[in-house]
């Protein structure tokens, strides 16, 4: 592992990525970096169009992305300074494999490599898996407007995308540590008990150097 951990907060939409990655970047007192979602211009007119908006919102995504961490590699990681994320860069290709078709996929593989091949990959990936009920619960809770009307489909399918791009990731990436959180029967929010055994997982893979 790095001198100082980068720990990354990963699951389909609706898995609590970002309140569990807070809660973490608090316990731990590290700084939190959260991605940008709502302030896409194209997420309303993706879910109404997916054909139509997909490569626009992907490659907004992307880009954002890549700012936000090469800034954040540049300024903390590589100061010494420990970082939790709410997402891995690797998302990226975990929707638009899905969402965009032909040229429009390859020429974004392509730039996904040019810009990301490079940059720091996390120590740690905190997984919350959940089955489709427990995303859909979520999802409805939090209140989004262009949220409300997603394609069950959609969803089924990218809960297989994402156990297909952990293991993956497993192979790929295997200094990196996944820790999986079963969503279904972990309240982290809730039970104080359920957050401290993440947290003691978490603390674990960091004090002993090791991420395996």
């Amino acid at each position: 592992m790095n001198q100082v951990p980068f720990i990354a907060v990963e699951g389909a939409i609706g898995a609590g990525k970002t309140t569990l990655a807070s809660m973490l970047a608090a316990e731990l007192d590290m700084p939190l970096l959260k991605e940008i979602v709502e302030e896409n211009p194209f997420m309303e007119r993706f879910y109404q169009n997916l054909d139509e908006w997909s490569f626009q919102l992907e490659m907004f995504f992307l880009c954002n992305r890549y700012k936000q961490l090469g800034d954040t590699e540049s300024k903390l990681i590589r100061q010494g300074q420990p970082v939790v994320s709410d997402y891995h860069i690797y998302k990226n290709l975990i929707f638009s494999e899905r969402t965009l078709k032909g040229r429009e996929r390859e020429k974004y593989r392509q730039i996904y490599h040019v810009l990301t091949d490079d940059l720091a990959k996390p120590d740690i990936i905190v997984y919350i898996k959940a089955s489709l009920e427990t995303l859909l619960a979520r999802i409805a809770k939090r209140g989004r407007s262009f949220e409300q009307d997603m394609d069950h489909a959609y969803l089924e399918q990218l809960i297989e995308d994402y156990e297909s791009a952990m293991s993956s990731l497993a192979v790929t990436e295997p200094e990196t540590t996944i820790i999986t959180v079963d969503g279904d029967s972990t309240d982290f929010v809730a039970d104080p008990e359920h957050f401290a055994h993440i947290v003691s997982q978490v603390k674990s893979r960091i004090s002993s150097g090791h991420p395996r």
